[in-house]
């Protein structure tokens, strides 16, 4: 029973992040980390900047383009009739 939790234990450590012992490289992985997580950071804003920039660029250029109407000159018709609530069938 012992050798198969050890092998268990074993397996899962496997995959474990393991901090380094010298403290100088402690620091220079951290420092590591944290320019990594500023670049992800910088550039995310980059790219939300750019879809905000392209989405308002999208709607501006769209709305110059004149409408059916106003370019055939056509008018749509059409009858409409109100339905008075009694005239519902009943939801009970």
């Amino acid at each position: 029973m012992y050798s198969r939790h050890f092998q268990f234990a074993s397996f899962r450590n496997l995959f474990a992040p393991r901090k380094p012992r010298h403290p100088l490289l402690r620091v220079a992985l951290g420092l590591l980390g944290l320019a990594i997580l500023a670049v992800l950071v910088v550039a995310g804003v980059f790219v939300g900047a750019a879809m905000i920039l392209i989405g308002l660029a999208w709607k501006l250029l769209g709305a110059r383009k004149p409408r059916a109407s106003a370019r055939t000159g056509a008018v749509m018709d059409g009858e409409y009739r109100v339905v008075r609530k009694p005239a519902l069938p009943n939801a009970h």
